[in-house]
């Protein structure tokens, strides 16, 4: 999985925490309405970024295990976190989520804004399945989503963005032969000291079949799995490939 630098952390933790923060209110009613009984408070957030999940989710009484491969988004995310951290609740673990293993299990697992399409290829899609389901609780539930080959082919073009305290270039390039996404991120970033710093970073999607998704998992061992959107997590969807994005939902 790629692994992010100090200047991209940066920016994502400025720019690009919003989705985090729109899903995880619908999770949390989705995975209560499930399991209203037994609801097992403990969460894996899988390739947790820069923590803004994991908070909503620890204020809210859970206790949270982030796991990212960027040691810079960790250290976002343990700034935000850090009450919840020296209050034992909270951990945050530097390890690809391709290939992990933790100690003890889980109710939930979770993974957002396409973080499971940065994985390289389907064998690392498939691994990353196996590590979820030996963490997971009998019954437990695993929802990620991701960019659809429809989604992805959005991709392309070139956006700028000038504010005060960042110049953000995106040139985005869709190679279908090779089932991949390419976005070229570059700009300037302001430091403390007024000065501009000049940054790039190139971020790949892969673009993973739908049903080659879902049949891994139902081999895997996961019983119930269906596409949703993220407004509607428990409604399966009759064609998730006719939407941009979706969330696959799994119960173990």
């Amino acid at each position: 999985m790629q692994a992010y630098g100090d200047d991209f952390a940066a920016i994502y933790n400025m720019r690009w925490t919003h989705f985090a923060r729109q899903v995880a209110p619908r999770i949390l009613v989705f995975y209560e309405d499930a399991l209203p009984a037994q609801a097992h408070h403990r969460v894996l957030d899988l390739a947790c970024g820069t923590g803004q999940l994991a908070v909503y989710f620890l204020e809210h009484g859970y206790d949270v295990v982030g796991l990212d491969l960027s040691s810079a988004m960790l250290d976002h995310a343990r700034a935000h976190a850090q009450a919840y951290i020296e209050a034992g609740r909270a951990r945050f673990v530097e390890a690809d989520a391709a290939d992990f293993t933790l100690d003890g299990r889980f109710g939930l697992v979770i993974s957002t804004f396409d973080a499971l399409n940065h994985l390289p290829d389907f064998t690392a899609l498939e691994s990353c399945f196996r590590s979820v389901h030996a963490v997971l609780v009998p019954d437990g539930w695993f929802i990620f989503d991701l960019n659809t080959r429809l989604g992805l082919r959005r991709w392309a073009g070139i956006s700028v963005q000038e504010e005060e305290d960042l110049v953000l270039i995106t040139r985005g390039v869709v190679v279908e032969e090779e089932d991949r996404a390419f976005t070229q991120i570059s700009g300037f970033l302001r430091q403390e000291d007024g000065r501009y710093k000049r940054f790039g970073q190139v971020a790949y999607n892969t673009i993973f079949d739908l049903a080659d998704v879902a049949d891994v998992l139902r081999e895997i061992g996961f019983q119930q799995v269906h596409f949703a959107q993220q407004t509607a997590l428990s409604t399966p969807l009759e064609d998730p490939e006719a939407y941009g994005r979706v969330f696959v939902v799994a119960r173990r």
